[in-house]
């Protein structure tokens, strides 16, 4: 007569329990994998992605199944209304206009009701397995928020690389920090923090480089993930000059907002400095006294620089708002 081990089966008998297939296995396996994003709403703005919407939904609802997926239609007048209205299984919030970029993630942000929250856009750039790369640090703790960054594989349009260049290298001058990837639309952090910051993003196309410059500025640990974007489908509606200077100035207005000093005495020094040059040079080399010209240049940079001490008091005021109160 066999053995009985502990389990109450005999030594040499096989239970069902140990009769499941690698199918099994693999599915129950991915699914625990799947309930890690339980907690995670993903805000989806669309304009006019008719070519896009249904394939890029039902790809990112196979993925992360558990998830809470939020789409804002922002006054599309295409077939995209109708598309979403035959989806199950997500939130759908309507704009009865286009209101814009920043503005439609505004609205998924406000309707999202799961712990963390992301961005994915709707024109099939993203892949799925990108936005699980970029929420598994913030879910589990490890970062306070993380941002996808764009590598050489990706599909950038070549008209925006120079100016995205320019505004990367200027944004990484007035923050200081190292800027992977300055617009990405794809990101993640817990909802408490974004919805202290919400009113703060502008309804248009830099929404994004407001959120990753504000999460630099006020020193929250930011991870950079590595993706890789796809071809979007249909035409974009990113206008070139007109959102590069909303860009523009944004970046210098979210930078001002919480390092005013720091701008303020760049503009000064740059008077400054050449001003002393132009006087000195004058005054020593030739002997013509130091001019009124350079002295009105000096006095106009350090005006300048006393501004910014002035308004970097009132921006250290104005971030107590932004601070979690004490237990």
């Amino acid at each position: 007569m066999a053995q009985l081990g502990s389990s109450g089966a005999s030594v040499g008998e096989v239970s069902m329990s140990d009769l499941r297939s690698k199918e099994d296995v693999a599915v129950e396996d991915g699914d625990r994998s799947n309930r890690e994003f339980s907690d995670l709403s993903v805000v989806v703005p669309v304009f006019n992605e008719e070519l896009s919407i249904r394939d890029t939904l039902e790809e990112l609802c196979a993925a992360i199944p558990h998830a809470e997926v939020v789409v804002v239609d922002d006054g599309s007048q295409d077939a995209t209304g109708k598309i979403l209205a035959e989806l199950d299984g997500i939130v759908v919030v309507n704009h009865e206009r286009n209101r814009g970029y920043g503005a439609a993630l505004k609205s998924g942000m406000r309707a999202a009701s799961r712990t963390f929250v992301a961005w994915f856009d709707g024109d099939g750039q993203h892949r799925p397995e990108d936005l699980m790369a970029v929420a598994r640090p913030v879910i589990s703790g490890e970062k306070d928020a993380a941002i996808g960054a764009r590598g050489k594989g990706s599909s950038q349009p070549l008209e925006r690389l120079l100016g995205k260049s320019v505004l990367k290298l200027l944004a990484e001058s007035l923050s200081g920090e190292d800027i992977p990837d300055l617009n990405s639309g794809l990101q993640c952090f817990p909802r408490r923090l974004i919805r202290r910051y919400v009113h703060l993003l502008p309804d248009g196309f830099p929404a994004s480089t407001n959120t990753t410059l504000l999460l630099l500025e006020r020193g929250y640990r930011v991870g950079f993930v590595p993706i890789t974007t796809r071809e979007r489908l249909g035409t974009s509606k990113i206008r070139l000059m007109a959102d590069g200077v909303s860009t523009l100035k944004h970046i210098v207005r979210m930078v001002v907002l919480f390092d005013a000093l720091k701008v303020f005495s760049l503009l000064g020094f740059v008077l400054i400095v050449p001003g002393l040059i132009y006087g000195f040079t004058l005054a020593l080399i030739k002997g013509e006294g130091f001019p009124t010209l350079a002295g009105t240049v000096v006095v106009s940079g350090l005006l300048i620089v006393l501004i910014g001490v002035v308004v970097d008091q009132v921006t250290e005021l104005r971030k107590e708002r932004f601070e979690e109160p004490w237990d």
